[in-house]
């Protein structure tokens, strides 16, 4: 039996019809030309009833129409050794790094709060409002013991400040 004459199945017909859509998505085709030849694609019984609606059409076909031309091999070049000791180039000058910008908020102000009023809020005001939720958790589960990780948490933001919600470090 010849290749043509064998029969297609509702997956063929239905790739067939998709790739059409992608021909005539790229405007290879026109409107009419794609409803008559998806219309055809559908009634299509036999791989010979598919494939004058690719003829004219480059890749891609469907791929049960067999394999695709190979391609042309690339000319072959030989590499150009480097030196052992020599850095690898650069393709384009490094930048220099960009100071991140202060945030609106005070490292003060979030240090005093979370000691001044030991249960997170210190973390609300800096926007982390996970971190503030889970020391205000510890705090109402411990009965108040848990206090003690919110005044630590508030005299490191005095010492050392800390950062926002969104990365940025806390204003002196």
């Amino acid at each position: 039996m010849e290749s043509d004459e064998l029969r297609i199945g509702t997956a063929e017909r239905e790739e067939a019809a998709r790739l059409l859509a992608d021909h005539f998505g790229m405007g290879r085709i026109t409107p009419d030309e794609y409803e008559t030849r998806v219309t055809d694609a559908y009634a299509a019984a036999t791989l010979g009833n598919l494939r004058p609606l690719f003829r004219d059409l480059p890749q891609p076909h469907p791929g049960f129409f067999g394999p695709p031309p190979a391609p042309m091999p690339a000319p072959v070049s030989m590499p150009v050794p480097m030196p052992v000791y020599a850095p690898p180039p650069t393709p384009y000058p490094q930048p220099y790094p960009q100071p991140v910008p202060y945030s609106y908020r005070s490292k003060t102000v979030a240090g005093v709060l979370q000691i001044v009023l030991p249960f997170g809020v210190g973390r609300f005001y800096t926007g982390q409002v996970g971190l503030g939720l889970l020391q205000l958790f510890v705090c109402v589960i411990t009965l108040g013991a848990g206090t003690l990780w919110p005044i630590i948490d508030g005299i490191v933001l005095l010492a050392n400040g800390g950062r926002d919600a969104e990365g940025r470090p806390l204003r002196p």
